[in-house]
């Protein structure tokens, strides 16, 4: 990996088919603006297609030849994620690379429309049954990559199975935690699972580091958070955070870097929080075949998902 990798050095994607799920704000708005400026076919993957549509504007201001397609896709429902694998097939014949973007953080203990404890459901479950449900495409499109978007939290998350929808016990940091090491844990274990099985198609994740989006603003709004933990973003974020062009590059390079890894753990290198994208260790669940298979297990049980390599 070049210690300085940045978007300048993502290959030409002329006749890629890209999904990026959340594409309309943050991370995934900045790697739609990327990738279409390298070719690619982008299908913006979105809950508010009001909003969804906003963002292509801006896309297309900035990048006049991108290739944009809104579809609808609400990570709090099964049934959407459903229906769009369904369109999406009708639409497309192969798929490229599979972006699990979208993600809630550290919100207040609601349930999805499945009745799944949200965080976990929106961050990992949508994300396992989307990326099932479109696995026969992302196996027959030679080179094909999954890549889940994690967090630092993952760092210290755990798994907790006992409870594993917070209803005895619920933290929004903890069930964040949890939620972001289910994206690591579901990418090592999928490409265990592809490689496996003999496919080419690989699956690895990664973390931004410290970088200011709308999950910051969206957590502080929607859960009354205390008034230190706003001095602290207020404090902390203009001398740490980096900038959104920066904190998107690990998923970028996990997802287009001809050299990128499946299995791998990618972050900033600098602490961990900022600077060019690197290998990482993320959490020892990640090394435990029964937490990993427990998991995928449950995840298809929750799902109804039941993958066929």
């Amino acid at each position: 990996m070049s210690s300085k990798w940045t978007q300048n050095d993502i290959p030409d994607l002329t006749g890629k088919v890209v999904i990026i799920t959340g594409a309309n704000s943050g991370l995934g708005l900045e790697s739609t603006k990327t990738l279409a400026a390298k070719g690619a076919t982008v299908v913006m993957a979105c809950r508010n297609l009001d909003k969804a549509k906003q963002a292509q504007a801006e896309v297309q201001q900035t990048v006049p030849q991108a290739k944009l397609d809104v579809m609808e896709l609400d990570n709090a429902s099964l049934a959407s994620v459903r229906a769009f694998a369904r369109a999406f097939k009708e639409k497309y014949g192969r798929l490229d690379i599979l972006l699990n973007n979208a993600g809630v953080m550290a919100i207040p203990r609601t349930e999805t429309e499945d009745g799944f404890e949200m965080q976990l459901g929106v961050n990992h479950l949508a994300h396992f049954a989307l990326t099932g449900l479109l696995l026969d495409l992302l196996t027959t499109t030679p080179g094909a990559r999954v890549h889940s978007t994690s967090s630092s939290a993952a760092f210290t998350g755990s798994i907790h199975f006992a409870d594993l929808m917070g209803e005895k016990e619920y933290g929004r940091w903890t069930a964040y935690g949890q939620s972001k090491l289910a994206n690591a844990a579901f990418a090592t274990e999928l490409n265990r699972r592809l490689q496996a099985a003999g496919h080419d198609t690989i699956a690895n994740s990664s973390h931004p580091g410290f970088v200011r989006t709308n999950l910051q603003t969206n957590s502080l709004d929607q859960s009354g958070a205390p008034f230190f933990e706003r001095i602290l973003y207020g404090i902390t974020g203009p001398l740490l955070a980096h900038d959104i062009s920066m904190g998107v590059l690990p998923q970028l390079y996990a997802a287009t870097a001809p050299e990128a890894k499946g299995g791998v753990f990618y972050g900033p290198k600098t602490f961990r929080m900022r600077g060019y994208p690197a290998e990482q260790q993320c959490n020892d669940a990640l090394e435990d075949t029964a937490v990993l298979q427990r998991l995928w297990a449950i995840s298809e049980e929750l799902t109804g998902i039941h993958y066929a390599f």
